[in-house]
């Protein structure tokens, strides 16, 4: 019985040690980042500026891979506060080599680059994936649509990744919930702006257009984490 009890006693003490081991152990799931987008240019009678998007396509595509369970996401925030340490945040700077190298400082085992045309309301996403230990670049895709449909291309665009990476598929009934969501371009390009003022310092306005979209927008769940994490720092 004082046996029993000893070695009850001795699991009870090595119990905290098992968890921590557990907690320490690392995340070898393939590590992936993805770069601002380039502004290829706007034209046609309704062009505005899309600058924003460089930065809102690029949160809007982490997100989408980060349905994905098999992949493990590089925050935006750790990768730009190395592209501005670099000076490399310029459109077209970052040539294949180059994200391969910043890639590897971030622990990614992958880098997405891309970039958008719209054409007289025709828009186009093109993206590349760059595998980070060769520099090479595995996978190229496009997709292309009426500007109306910008947040089905994102989607799109995000399945053609990681199809060509030999991923675990995104589960059916996910890749069917986020095929759902009605995300008009208004709401993008809010919340591409919005990510525009977060990334300049600018809380207050970035909050007021997150509430924004909240409200207008609710199927656009981004907005609304984004201004519980914005109000809560």
């Amino acid at each position: 019985m004082r046996a029993t009890r000893l070695l009850l006693a001795a699991l009870f003490c090595l119990a905290p040690l098992g968890r921590a081991a557990a907690q320490a152990a690392p995340d070898t799931r393939p590590g992936i980042a993805v770069f601002p987008f380039t502004n290829g240019g706007s034209y046609g009678p309704n062009h505005q500026d899309l600058t924003p998007l460089e930065v809102g396509m690029q949160q809007m595509l982490l997100t989408e891979l980060a349905q994905n369970n098999a992949l493990r996401i590089v925050e935006r925030s750790s990768l730009k506060a190395l592209l501005d340490e670099q000076n490399l945040v310029e459109a077209g700077r970052v040539d294949p080599s180059t994200a391969a190298k910043i890639g590897k400082l971030v622990g990614a085992r992958y880098v997405v680059t891309g970039s958008f045309v719209d054409l007289y309301g025709n828009f186009r996403l093109d993206g590349r994936v760059v595998d980070v230990q060769t520099g090479e670049v595995l996978r190229t895709a496009q997709v292309q649509a009426k500007d109306d449909k910008m947040y089905d291309l994102i989607v799109q665009l995000s399945g053609k990744i990681t199809d060509g990476l030999d991923l675990p598929p995104l589960d059916p009934a996910v890749r069917q919930a986020r095929a759902e969501r009605q995300i008009p371009p208004e709401a993008i390009t809010l919340y591409s702006r919005a990510q525009v003022y977060q990334d300049g310092g600018q809380k207050e306005r970035a909050i007021e257009l997150y509430r924004r979209i909240a409200h207008d927008f609710p199927q656009m769940t981004e907005a609304r984490e984004a201004l519980q994490q914005l109000t809560q720092s």
